[in-house]
């Protein structure tokens, strides 16, 4: 990490990694901000580093006494515990300098360890087994199904059959709202500052919505996250983790890897894919590993 004399005149600066994460044959992806060698900032410091960035997350990585590197992930916003796509655009720089290589090895977060895997120049990482909050765990927070779905504009007819909004938590709080139509998708206009509110009272990263598909991927999605200051976001690994979990347990796709598209209804779109393997070994899931590809797209200098 380079930093600029600390004057008076002189703000302080950090070289920053600009990586897409989730790429898709080559392009598309969430940009995410990596900040490589940050043992000497502070939590203060970083907050400022991500804000002025602009990204929807940006990692800052540092020594780890016990796992292979220490990551802090901060939105322009708030800290968040983890997040899918800036694990797989610092593991990508990380790889690319040498620093991992193709195999395991593990990040240290204010969450806990998580194991890491590169396969084939993909980064994946480690979620935990879903937790699920039906609508009737809701009301203790003064959330109904009804300010949901108005929330996001829709009615009770757009939504997929025998499978209501849940949310699913593999390390992150995301509510999973199942439609019908991707032109339903397509169409969204959600009002944010309702979003915001019922995540502040659910504990919520976002709202991820989606609808299943038969072919290469097994969902196409889009995610809301105002509460972390991120109207829309192009890839959320720790949204298509419990994805995963839900197609497999409530949607009945039996299979281990399922792969979760992105991005693709934005303005401007940015396609994404994202990988998902699921641990069962007697069935029941015990874990899973999200991943993709993910490419340095530019250098800069950030102030803070």
């Amino acid at each position: 990490m380079t930093h600029a004399p600390d004057t008076a005149d002189a703000p302080r600066t950090v070289t920053m990694q600009i990586v897409n994460a989730f790429i898709r044959d080559g392009a598309g992806g969430n940009p995410a901000g990596v900040v490589l060698d940050a043992d000497d900032l502070g939590e203060a410091e970083m907050q400022a580093i991500a804000t002025n960035a602009g990204l929807s997350e940006t990692a800052f990585v540092s020594q780890s006494r016990t796992e292979t590197f220490k990551l802090d992930f901060f939105t322009p916003t708030r800290r968040i515990a983890h997040c899918g796509h800036a694990t797989v655009g610092t593991f990508s720089v990380l790889a690319a300098r040498g620093r991992v290589r193709e195999g395991w090895s593990s990040k240290e977060t204010v969450d806990g360890p998580r194991a890491i895997r590169i396969a084939e120049g993909a980064a994946f990482m480690e979620q935990t087994a879903p937790r699920y909050s039906d609508a009737a765990d809701w009301a203790q927070a003064g959330v109904t199904r009804a300010q949901v779905l108005g929330a996001l504009g829709l009615g009770e007819d757009d939504l997929i059959d025998g499978v209501a909004p849940v949310v699913v938590d593999t390390g992150n709080r995301f509510l999973l709202v199942g439609l019908q139509s991707t032109e339903t998708m397509r169409d969204l206009t959600p009002d944010l500052a309702a979003l915001d509110r019922i995540s502040e009272r659910l504990d919520l990263i976002g709202f991820y919505v989606f609808v299943a598909l038969e072919g290469e991927t097994d969902a196409t999605t889009r995610m809301f996250a105002p509460r972390y200051g991120i109207p829309e976001e192009s890839a959320t690994g720790m949204a298509a983790g419990p994805l995963g979990c839900l197609l497999y347990d409530r949607l009945c796709r039996r299979k281990d890897r399922l792969l979760v598209e992105q991005g693709a209804w934005m303005t401007p779109p940015s396609p994404s894919l994202l990988d998902i393997r699921l641990t069962r070994p007697d069935g029941a899931i015990t874990g899973l590993m999200a991943g993709g590809y993910g490419r340095v797209m530019e250098e800069r200098v950030i102030g803070y």
